[in-house]
């Protein structure tokens, strides 16, 4: 079943991008207009997210992040048969601060959110760094899906560690230069242990894991986001948050890492993923010892 289905995507990859984008944009039609998929839990985001805006503006935010989501798809299909060398020429990346950090010598955490199209940006981040590169990710429910995606996640050497377990998956290289690349606005599994902030508007809970590993190694803290210039072209920036994350009090590496978030998505909403169902877990008042942000203490 897997070769069937990898021989048929590699057919398709094989077609020229602008083919491709013909087919994201039918697709579109199907999945915006005919099916409608999560539309729901789109608007009710946006509306949550942008409560100035007239719901006119937040309907055509919803359009353009329903084309860079279909679009995102067909690129990852492209990877299939796409050389290294094509897509370095459409996604570029600043990694100034990332070179300054390696120079000390240390290992680095790298902080992003979901902003399109990062499966094409850990990879182009292999040849223009001297770190090993190690992402956290949660593997997909379908055999099939998960062997193709980490098959073509992993092709230009970047190594994944599946969340559940990471904590021993890290432990072989726990002794060399690592960039951990870590997709933290994933919803955390544990809302109790959970930090608390308000993020677009409403209370809403961050996983704990990032920031804690970050601080007991005493690690250099980077965030990365990504632009789109234009269709099928992409470029990234790399900001460093600080040198020493264990310099830090406790929530302040996190809450650090959701106003940038914020910033991101505010200067190109449909570039992150809406259709992410991020308020899925209702804040309650048993929480309140995990809230920062707001000049409370951390109880730990």
């Amino acid at each position: 079943m897997y070769y069937l289905f990898y021989g048929f995507l590699y057919l398709v990859s094989l077609l020229p991008m602008r083919v491709l984008y013909l087919l994201s944009d039918l697709i579109y039609v199907i999945v915006y207009h005919c099916i409608g998929y999560r539309k729901k839990v789109v608007m009710d985001n946006l509306r949550h997210a942008f409560p100035e805006k007239t719901e006119v503006e937040r309907i055509r935010i919803a359009k353009k992040f329903y084309h860079n989501f279909i679009d995102s798809f067909v690129e990852v299909i492209k990877l299939i048969s796409a050389s290294g060398r094509w897509l370095q020429k459409r996604f570029t990346v600043d990694v100034r601060a990332l070179d300054e950090v390696y120079a000390t010598g240390k290992s680095c955490q790298m902080h992003l959110g979901h902003t399109f199209n990062w499966e094409w940006g850990q990879l182009v981040m292999t040849a223009l760094t001297r770190y090993q590169i190690l992402v956290v990710y949660m593997p997909i429910g379908s055999k099939v899906f998960e062997k193709l995606f980490y098959r073509l996640r992993t092709r230009s050497g970047n190594v994944f560690l599946p969340a559940p377990q990471m904590k021993e998956a890290i432990v072989p290289y726990l002794s060399t230069q690592y960039l951990l690349g870590l997709v933290a606005d994933q919803c955390p599994g544990s809302m109790h242990s959970a930090y608390w902030i308000d993020f677009l508007g409403r209370p809403t809970p961050f996983a704990s894991g990032p920031e804690k590993g970050a601080r007991s190694g005493h690690l250099p803290v980077v965030f990365a986001s990504i632009d789109k210039p234009r269709r099928g072209h992409y470029h990234g920036t790399v900001q460093l948050a600080c040198m020493d994350a264990g310099a830090l009090p406790e929530g302040e590496l996190t809450r650090m890492y959701v106003r940038y978030l914020e910033s991101v998505i505010h200067s190109r909403p449909d570039m992150w993923l809406w259709s992410h169902r991020r308020w899925k877990h209702a804040w309650k008042d048993e929480y309140e010892s995990r809230r920062i942000g707001v000049g409370t203490t951390v109880v730990t």
